[in-house]
């Protein structure tokens, strides 16, 4: 069995990069054997983190970059993770309400997963998942994080950028800094930026970064504004994903982040 679905991985067969999902969820041993045998094929994808308090609107500005990455040329896939109920077990999975203008397209995959206990803003299986992505040959991979603002410490480990959604209701400098949302954001999108507050939250964030010490040649966060029912300034942001991009680059940040998620991920196993 397992050789077919390497090989419909590989040919981006929908149906064989969905069991293999399953596969990988449901902790089973051919799932391990899986991703040993297609972990050469991976190290190719670019993964960016979506994350931010809830209601900040993450699905909308994810929907709106799909589009973006795909007048690119790009593939895209989408790991959309939603909270599990801690009375039923159970998850809504409702992100892909918001992206139904991509079902259609076969080169834009969208996958929602339960935290299933999870406490760190994705789910349990989503950095194995993202493999399964990256051997099929989608060049962007989207986490979307489930949105607990304050421990979103999965993201920056599985992600080469990440985007931290706010909106001008987003509070305070005290509240910002105390759910340390700011040492994990790359870029900072002030969404729905048309509301009253979006310039006055800019210049807090602004100041903030400037005072937090940072090393010489580290990267500086940008700090954007974004509409996202509307697709405004997410070309803006595409080009600051870019530009993070390049800056990890060559500063060798990518293939160091790489070894890092192989070891964690070595050493998760054996403990």
């Amino acid at each position: 069995m397992l050789p077919e679905l390497i090989q419909g991985i590989r040919g981006q067969s929908r149906l064989s990069i969905s069991q293999a999902i399953s596969l990988i969820e449901n902790n089973s041993e051919e799932g391990a054997k899986l991703l040993s045998e297609i972990f050469n094929d991976t190290g190719n994808a670019y993964r960016i983190g979506i994350t931010g308090p809830p209601g900040a609107g993450k699905s909308s500005l994810t929907h709106e970059l799909i589009s973006a990455f795909r007048e690119k040329d790009k593939k895209v896939a989408v790991i959309a993770v939603d909270p599990t109920s801690p009375f039923s077990g159970g998850a809504v999975l409702g992100d892909r309400i918001r992206m139904t203008s991509h079902f259609s397209d076969p080169h834009v995959f969208v996958r929602s997963m339960a935290t299933r206990g999870s406490q760190g803003g994705l789910a349990l299986k989503t950095q194995e998942v993202g493999e399964i992505f990256d051997a099929a040959g989608y060049d962007i991979i989207i986490f979307e994080t489930v949105g607990v603002g304050q421990i979103e410490l999965d993201v920056i480990q599985a992600t080469d950028t990440v985007v931290v959604v706010l909106v001008p209701e987003s509070g305070d400098e005290i509240q910002m800094l105390k759910a340390g949302l700011m040492e994990i954001g790359n870029i900072f999108a002030i969404n729905k930026a048309d509301r009253p507050g979006a310039n006055k939250l800019m210049t807090t964030l602004n100041n903030l970064l400037l005072s937090l010490s940072k090393d010489a040649g580290n990267w500086s966060p940008q700090v954007l504004h974004t509409v996202a029912t509307e697709g405004k300034g997410i070309n803006s942001l595409v080009d600051a994903i870019n530009s993070h991009r390049i800056f990890n680059e060559e500063q060798g940040v990518q293939q160091q982040k790489m070894d890092e998620q192989y070891k964690r991920r070595i050493t998760g196993l054996i403990t």
